[in-house]
C-alpha cells in the first residue's frame, strides 16, 4: 500500500557539480589507463617467467636415457636415491604410448595428449603446464621429450610455486601503484577543475547578476584565445545587444509619446470647441465648424497612419525567420503607382513611369508594396504643386525620383532614422516613420537602399532601392494531381 505523501520521503540527491564530475572523469580515466598498463605489465612479466623457465628446463634437467631404460625394463618406479635426478625440486616420470606413466621422481602430474604423442615419436617435444595428482594442486611446467631407442617418453616439470608467488607480489604492487595514481589524478583533477572553471564561475554570477539585477552594464574580462575567452566575449556582445534594444526600446516609446501627443493635443482642442459651442448655445460660423471637423478628419488620419506605421515598425520577425516567396517587383511598382497616384492626384502632382523591366525577387509581397508606396508618398510630400514624381525600374533597382528642394549633404545620413524629419518638414504630415520601414524591409530582403541629391538642373531628391533577383521568373512548383480513379462508382 502506498502512503500519501510517500514521495515526499524519498531522499533527494543532488547532482554532482561540474567540478566534481570533471575530478571524477580524470580519476576513472586514470584507472582505466592504469588497469590497462598494470594488466598488460603482469602478463609481459608472467610471459618473461614461464619463457626463463621453459629455457631453464631445456638446459639444466636432461635425464640419462640409459637411467630411463633401465627403469622401464625393470620395471621400477622407485629407483635409488643417488641415482635420481632431481633438479630444483623437479618430478620425473615416464609415458608410454598407451598415455600411461611411470613416476620416477617427485609427484605425479597429469598426462597431455601432447606428451603422448612425443611418445609415439609424432612429436620432438611439448611444453604446457601440467596440475600436480597428489591432491595438493600445485601446478607444473612440464618438458617431455622423446628417449631414443624406445617407446616411451619422459617429462620434466617443476613446479609454479615460485613463479606464481612472483606474480601476486607484482600485482599487489602494481594495484598499489596503480591505486595511489588513480587518487593523486583525482586531486589533480580537483585542483584543474576548480582552476579551469574559475572563468566559468565568473561568468555563472555575472549571469546571475544580470538575471537578479537586470542590470546590463556588466561587462566579463576576457582574456587569450580559449573557449572560456571566445564565450566572455559573446557573453559581452549580447548584453551590449540587449543594452542598445532596450535602449532603443525605451527611444522608439518616448518618441512615439511624442508624435502621439500633437495630433491628440489639437484633436482635444478642436473637440472642446465644438463640444463648448453646444454647450454654450453659440453656434460657429459654417465655415469654421467645418474647418474644425476638416481638422478633426485630418488629425484621425494622421492618428491612424502613425498607429499603422509603429505597429509595422515594431512587428517583430518570427521565429523561424520572416516567411518569404518569389515576388514580382515590377508588378509591385505597378500596383503601388496605382495607388499613390489616386492621392496626389488631389494635389496636381503627376507620377510617370519610366522603363519598368522585369524583376523577381524573394521577399514579403505586402512589406515590399510597402516599401515603395512610402518612397512614392515621401516624393510626393515633397514636389511642389503640379510636380512630377518620375518612377522607374531597371536591373532590379527602383529609383524615385521627385523635383523638390531636396535634402542637404548633413541631413542624409539620418534620413532613415525612426521619428527623425528634416527642419523643413516639420509642418508637413507624416510621421517619420515611412523610410525607416522602407530600410527594414530592404535588409530584410537582402538589399540596400539610399536618398541622395537627383541629377540635372531641376534638382530635387532621388530614391534608389536594390534588390537581389532575377529577370526571369522563378519555376513553379508542380501540382499534384489527384489519384484518378477506375470509373467505378461505389455505394
Amino acid at each position: 500500500m502506498r502512503l500519501p505523501g510517500a514521495a515526499a520521503l524519498r531522499p533527494r540527491f543532488s547532482r554532482p557539480q561540474l567540478r566534481s564530475r570533471l575530478a571524477l572523469l580524470a580519476a576513472v580515466t586514470v584507472a582505466l589507463a592504469v588497469a590497462a598498463c598494470a594488466t598488460a605489465c603482469w602478463f609481459l612479466v608472467r610471459g618473461q617467467l614461464i619463457g626463463s623457465l621453459d629455457e631453464s628446463l631445456r638446459n639444466n634437467s636432461r635425464v640419462d636415457p640409459s637411467f630411463i631404460v633401465g627403469q622401464v625394463r625393470t620395471g621400477q618406479c622407485s629407483p635409488a636415491d643417488e641415482r635420481a635426478p632431481n633438479p630444483f625440486g623437479a618430478t620425473v616420470q615416464v609415458v608410454d604410448q598407451d598415455g600411461k606413466s611411470c613416476v620416477i621422481v617427485g609427484s605425479k602430474v597429469e598426462v597431455s595428449p601432447a606428451d603422448v604423442d612425443v611418445a609415439e615419436h609424432e612429436r620432438a617435444e611439448a611444453v604446457h603446464t601440467s596440475r600436480s595428482l597428489d591432491g595438493s594442486g600445485t601446478d607444473y611446467r612440464v618438458l617431455t621429450s622423446q628417449v631414443e631407442g624406445t617407446d616411451v617418453a619422459v617429462s620434466v616439470a617443476r613446479p609454479l610455486t615460485e613463479t606464481d608467488r612472483s606474480l601476486r607480489n607484482l600485482a599487489l604492487i602494481l594495484a598499489a601503484v596503480g591505486g595511489t595514481g588513480v587518487l593523486a589524478a583525482a586531486g589533480a583533477g580537483v585542483a584543474l577543475a576548480r582552476a579551469g572553471l574559475r572563468p566559468v564561475d565568473r561568468l555563472t554570477g555575472a549571469v546571475e547578476h544580470i538575471a537578479r539585477t537586470e542590470d546590463l552594464g556588466v561587462r566579463i574580462q576576457a582574456e587569450g584565445d580559449d573557449e572560456i575567452a571566445r564565450l566572455s566575449r559573446s557573453f559581452n556582445s549580447m548584453t551590449e545587444a540587449l543594452a542598445s534594444s532596450r535602449e532603443l526600446q525605451q527611444q522608439l516609446i518616448a518618441d512615439a509619446g511624442h508624435e502621439l501627443r500633437t495630433p491628440l493635443t489639437s484633436l482635444r482642442t478642436n473637440i472642446e470647441l465644438l463640444v463648448r459651442s453646444d454647450e454654450t448655445g453659440r453656434s460657429l460660423p459654417p465655415e469654421d465648424r467645418r474647418a474644425l471637423l476638416e481638422s478633426v478628419r485630418a488629425q484621425l488620419s494622421e492618428l491612424a497612419s502613425l498607429v499603422g506605421d509603429l505597429q509595422e515598425l515594431s512587428r517583430e520577425a518570427a521565429p523561424g525567420g520572416s516567411r518569404t516567396e518569389p515576388v514580382a517587383l515590377h508588378e509591385i511598382t505597378y500596383r503601388a503607382v496605382g495607388r499613390v497616384r489616386l492621392r496626389l492626384r488631389s494635389k496636381g502632382i503627376t507620377i510617370t513611369t519610366g522603363r519598368v523591366e522585369p524583376w523577381y525577387v524573394q521577399g514579403e509581397p505586402a512589406a515590399l508594396e510597402r516599401a515603395v508606396v512610402n518612397l512614392l508618398d515621401n516624393a510626393g510630400k515633397f514636389s511642389p504643386e503640379e510636380g512630377t514624381v518620375d518612377v522607374g525600374l531597371d536591373g532590379g533597382t527602383l529609383r524615385v525620383r521627385d523635383r523638390g528642394p531636396g535634402v542637404s549633404e548633413d541631413e542624409l545620413p539620418y534620413v532613415f532614422d525612426r521619428f527623425w524629419r528634416s527642419p523643413s518638414a516639420r509642418a508637413l504630415p507624416g510621421s517619420g516613420l515611412g523610410l525607416s520601414i522602407v530600410a527594414r524591409t530592404v535588409e530584410q530582403s537582402g538589399g540596400e537602399v539610399v536618398l541622395r541629391a537627383a541629377e540635372g538642373a531641376d534638382g530635387g531628391t532621388e530614391a534608389v532601392m536594390s534588390l537581389p533577383g532575377t529577370p526571369e521568373p522563378p519555376p513553379r512548383e508542380p501540382e499534384e494531381t489527384p489519384p484518378q480513379g477506375d470509373g467505378t462508382q461505389h455505394p
